[in-house]
């Protein structure tokens, strides 16, 4: 798991917006921590479609990217209302799989951020069948470019 509070500076990097609402939260105000692979999701589509790679187009081909792997640490609770940033990118692209890295931080009123959150998914590459499988040469390419040309 990509264990790093810093943001690199050796590849592209999407940073998403949201605010925590009240429905993410429980009684004490405080965020469900299942909300915060939601917030991976968005960050994640948001990075793909931000560089020509919506899933959409990618399902349309045949090819789908379910979660095989998720690694979170939580640091610090989000609650209701705090303005967050969930930032992404792309850790490793392989044939089957590829590692996007996050972090999530609070943007505090004294215009510092906090981290409050790292983590790492897995999506492995499968057909219609849901049977692991290589993605075409072209979105493997793709991939790797993001990585910084590394993979």
């Amino acid at each position: 798991m990509n264990k790093s509070t810093v943001v690199p500076t050796d590849r592209p990097v999407h940073r998403s917006q949201l605010r925590v609402r009240y429905a993410e939260t429980d009684r004490m105000g405080v965020a469900y921590y299942a909300n915060y692979l939601i917030w991976f999701e968005v960050a994640r589509t948001d990075f793909l479609r931000e560089h020509g790679l919506r899933y959409r187009d990618l399902e349309a081909r045949g090819h789908l990217l379910p979660v095989g792997t998720v690694d979170m640490r939580l640091v610090a609770p989000a609650r209701y209302d705090d303005a967050l940033h969930v930032d992404v990118w792309l850790e490793e692209a392989r044939s089957r799989t590829i590692t996007f890295a996050y972090i999530i931080g609070r943007n505090e009123e004294t215009g510092r951020n906090t981290v409050i959150a790292t983590g790492c998914t897995t999506l492995v590459a499968a057909d219609e069948q849901l049977k692991p499988s290589a993605l075409p040469a072209d979105i493997r390419l793709r991939f790797r470019d993001l990585c910084g040309g590394e993979s």
